[in-house]
């Protein structure tokens, strides 16, 4: 909005030689024109130099007066992720050797080994319910036991390991209150059997959600959810991930396994994989992530890698106006020092 300022600039210019021309008729009709131009000589070019370097330290200051921005890559320091991994019966496919769940506990192993080590890993394992392995930590030997404690089960809900995940990001938060549809009830008051129920069997009414903030911009944490299938049940999963970009968390997602899938036999039912890529990258668009799809489990483990340098960096919005305003002042004292060497006075 302040760059209008900017066309101050030319009009310094102009002014600036406009006053020159002034000086030299005047100049002219009181000294002679041969002295003048030996006193000239050697200085004709170098007499602009301190008017120049005033020139750039006022653009800078204009351009301060603008509040300039860059977007920079800093490194992070810590941090939460929750890895989701699905659990449910087809994890058992052996299209991915030695089968799906054995490749992606190695994957999430490796992304755990090599992850900067401050970031603290929860992990939630999801097939027909989601239940917390393992709450937030920094403890590797902790984290390697939760996920070599994951086994196949039945179904794959989806929705559900999302909102796990946002409840093990946000304990305090009733997740209740930001999605009705969740069909979970919250009330307060003194437990059962403590001879105070009569007191107020009235529930207290639920605290008011937190404002919805912009997709994305919730740096301390993000979810990452690996599937090889698609949601059978519990909540919908998009509805779920418009409840994770109003708290601004961003959910990674990672489709596993063959195109086709597979036929496994589990516990004497038939399972067929079958990839729900369109609901997983539409996750990842709206809570401002990216979606990945693994083949093999050294696709995984190289998707693994490349969230490790993603959570590590971030890219962050700063305003560098002090930074010209810096170089501004810079430039004035050089035009100011040049002009006291070259001609004893100040501009």
């Amino acid at each position: 909005m302040m760059l209008w300022l900017l066309l101050l600039a030319p009009m310094a210019v102009a002014l600036y030689f406009w006053l020159l021309s002034r000086r030299k008729k005047f100049t002219l009709r009181y000294t002679d024109l041969t002295l003048l131009k030996l006193a000239e000589g050697g200085q004709r070019w170098r007499r602009h130099i301190p008017a120049g370097l005033l020139l750039v330290a006022f653009v800078l200051l204009l351009l301060t007066c603008a509040r300039p921005a860059a977007v920079l890559t800093l490194a992070t320091r810590g941090g939460t992720i929750i890895m989701a991994i699905d659990v449910s019966g087809s994890m058992r496919a052996a299209d991915v050797m030695p089968n799906r769940i054995s490749a992606a506990q190695v994957a999430a192993k490796a992304f755990i080994d090599k992850r900067d080590k401050p970031i603290r890993i929860g992990i939630v394992g999801f097939s027909g319910n989601a239940f917390l392995v393992q709450a937030p930590t920094n403890d590797t030997a902790q984290l390697d036991k939760a996920v070599d404690s994951l086994q196949p089960q039945f179904t794959t809900a989806v929705g559900s390991a999302v909102v796990t995940s946002l409840q093990a990001i946000f304990p305090d938060v009733k997740l209740a209150t930001l999605m009705p549809s969740l069909g979970v009830t919250f009330t307060s008051g003194p437990p059962p059997g403590s001879g105070r129920e009569s007191l107020d069997k009235r529930p207290k009414p639920p605290e008011p959600p937190p404002p919805p903030v912009p997709a994305g911009s919730y740096k301390s944490a993000a979810i990452i959810l690996m599937t090889d299938g698609r949601n059978t049940s519990g909540p919908d999963p998009l509805d779920v991930a418009r409840m994770a970009s109003n708290l601004g968390v961003r959910v990674y997602t990672i489709g596993f396994g063959s195109a086709n899938g597979q036929m496994v036999s589990f516990y004497g039912r038939n399972i067929r994989a079958v990839l729900d890529e369109d609901t997983l990258k539409k996750m990842a668009t709206i809570t401002a992530a990216q979606y990945f799809h693994a083949t093999t489990a050294l696709e995984l483990t190289k998707i693994y890698q490349d969230l490790t340098t993603r959570m590590e960096f971030q890219t962050q919005t700063m305003e560098i106006s002090s930074f010209f305003a810096a170089a501004a002042l810079l430039f004035l004292l050089a035009a100011s020092v040049l002009s006291m060497m070259w001609y004893r006075r100040i501009l």
